[in-house]
């Protein structure tokens, strides 16, 4: 009887530490589906994803493995990293960005509309 409770505690645990790496580790076109319009390309290597900030609009909390950005229409963003402050930017159109892998939100604090050219790189398979 203390082994089966030993099993069952043990997977209760598992459940509850994958489903709160999950809440982490958002994927953008589902936590901030209001901004990440599509993807444009998908394989392997790489997912491209079309995002477009309206004036205030805010993505949720989500994920990124390295990726760039690339700054079709700039304008004024918030972007705030998980436990840390948030840093206000003025990205300028034709402006590309790297950054390493982050989980963080965004808002668009200007009075553009913001486009932008997301682009994850995966890892490669063995």
């Amino acid at each position: 009887m203390k082994t089966i409770k030993m099993i069952a505690m043990a997977l209760l645990f598992g459940i509850f530490t994958f489903q709160s790496a999950s809440l982490y580790a958002q994927d953008p076109m589902k936590a901030a589906h209001n901004v990440y319009k599509k993807v444009l390309l998908e394989n392997d290597k790489v997912r491209v994803m079309e995002v477009v900030f309206a004036p205030g609009a805010t993505a949720a909390m989500h994920s990124h493995p390295n990726h760039t950005v690339y700054v079709v229409a700039g304008g004024k963003i918030e972007i705030t990293e998980k436990g840390k402050k948030s840093m206000a930017m003025d990205i300028k159109a034709g402006t590309a960005i790297y950054m390493p892998a982050v989980t963080h939100m965004a808002k668009n604090t200007g009075m553009t509309t913001l486009k932008l050219i997301v682009t994850e790189m995966k890892p490669a398979k063995k």
